[in-house]
């Protein structure tokens, strides 16, 4: 079946569409524009007829031979020449040869029209090979997403729209995927602006440096703010917020001073968690870097509630630091000590030592102590130092006046305010007085 024959007002119709140039009985000459525009959107996945439809025609007046014919027509030049095979170039071309000889005005005329679309095929082969390689420079070690991004990008700055089957399978990434992509831009743009308020929530109310769990704790307990865990997690992934693990550190035995220091039992075997507060007591001493200089705290922790009872800073490591440490807990009237409360350390010269001892019985205090050169006998209060150190900054501190208002800070901090996923969510005065009343 041949094709329709247009009447004068179908004609007359047809040229009223901003996409024909011409139109006569049989032809319709269609601008390059819209066949553009009709290798885009079909390459998208939309039907020969549904984009002329759109286009304004009537599928019945052109008949569908028409519209079937014109879009294989087209597919094939973009697929031999690309956008210049879409270009309509008949006023350019010589056509049949004429019979009569040209003259040289027309002549130079042709010659000139060749050349001028040679040289943007040849211009439109330098931009496309500079492009590739960009492309393919910048997507080393892109996500799917950021290649998507990058495919975009270009498009939008360079003359390739039609460009972009070739080039995901340049990067080789889904066509599906990249249309899908921009389809979902504002989607993104909402989810990215929710999880930078996720963010800003986190660092603004995060306080010392603290993990996914602590500040899911404060967050709730606070700020009467609930945030699911994962969701800290992925928002820390995502921004780079980092919280501090604490590098190993070899445990370091002091040797002893005489043979008159004695080592006692280990009464504790571990059973840290003993569920009544004042009874098992744990000490250690650290050292504390600043200002290239040193100094050292020593510590007495409830090892069932995690509680720092008492402390004491000096700048230097003698016994008077570790008996202090034990006057300033039975000076604390806040504290209630179990009658059969003792003192768990290692086996380092402060805790052997005879004087040391003596000041224990003194306060009827018993004792008990690590294995020989097992840190994991005493974990709760290693602990307790490793997250010190990783949560305070000690690097502007000059003085040790300075070293002590930070740590009595940190004190207050930590008793009171730092939430402890094995403590129920509780900080360690609030899970005191919890085990108190049941």
């Amino acid at each position: 079946m041949s094709k329709q024959l247009f009447s004068p007002e179908q004609i007359a119709q047809l040229q009223k569409n901003p996409h024909v140039l011409k139109v006569s009985t049989r032809t319709i000459t269609y601008a390059d524009a819209f066949k553009s525009k009709f290798i885009d959107e079909y390459l998208a996945g939309k039907t020969p007829r549904k984009i002329f439809e759109e286009a304004g025609f009537e599928i019945e007046m052109l008949g569908m031979k028409r519209v079937e014919q014109a879009s294989s027509r087209w597919r094939k030049s973009y697929e031999r020449n690309g956008l210049i095979g879409l270009t309509d170039t008949r006023k350019t071309s010589s056509g049949r040869p004429l019979k009569r000889e040209l003259t040289m005005a027309e002549i130079v005329e042709r010659q000139a029209a060749r050349i001028e679309l040679l040289e943007g095929q040849v211009e439109m082969l330098k931009k496309l090979e500079v492009t590739e390689r960009r492309l393919l420079s910048d997507s080393q070690k892109l996500s799917t997403q950021k290649i998507f991004q990058l495919i975009s990008k270009t498009i939008q700055q360079l003359p390739f729209k039609q460009m972009v089957t070739y080039f995901c399978q340049l990067l080789h990434v889904s066509r599906s995927g990249y249309y899908n992509y921009l389809a979902t831009i504002e989607e993104r743009a909402v989810k990215e602006r929710k999880d930078r308020e996720a963010h800003d929530l986190i660092l603004n109310h995060r306080g010392y440096k603290k993990g996914s769990r602590s500040i899911k704790m404060t967050l709730e307990h606070d700020f009467g703010i609930v945030m699911n865990r994962k969701k800290i997690q992925r928002i820390m992934r995502k921004y780079g917020i980092q919280c501090p693990h604490r590098k190993a550190n070899p445990y370091k035995q002091m040797a002893k001073a005489t043979k008159e220091h004695r080592v006692v039992p280990n009464k504790l075997n571990r059973h840290f968690k003993q569920g009544v507060p004042g009874k098992v007591l744990l000490t250690d001493i650290s050292y504390i870097p600043y200002n290239g200089k040193m100094a050292y705290l020593s510590t007495i922790k409830d090892g069932s509630t995690n509680e720092i009872l008492a402390y004491h800073v000096s700048n230097r490591i003698t016994l008077d630091i570790a008996t202090r440490t034990v006057e300033k807990l039975f000076r604390n009237n806040r504290v209630k000590l179990h009658p059969e409360a003792f003192l768990h350390s290692d086996q380092g010269v402060h805790y052997t030592s005879p004087k040391f001892q003596k000041l224990l019985k003194h306060y009827k205090l018993g004792q008990s102590m690590s294995r020989r050169g097992n840190c994991w006998d005493n974990a709760p209060q290693e602990s307790f130092f490793g997250h010190f150190k990783d949560q305070v900054d000690f690097s502007m501190v000059k003085t040790l006046n300075e070293l002590r208002a930070k740590i009595d800070h940190y004190m207050v901090y930590y008793n009171n305010y730092r939430y402890q996923w094995n403590l129920k969510r509780m900080a360690p005065v609030q899970y005191r007085n919890h085990l108190l009343v049941a």
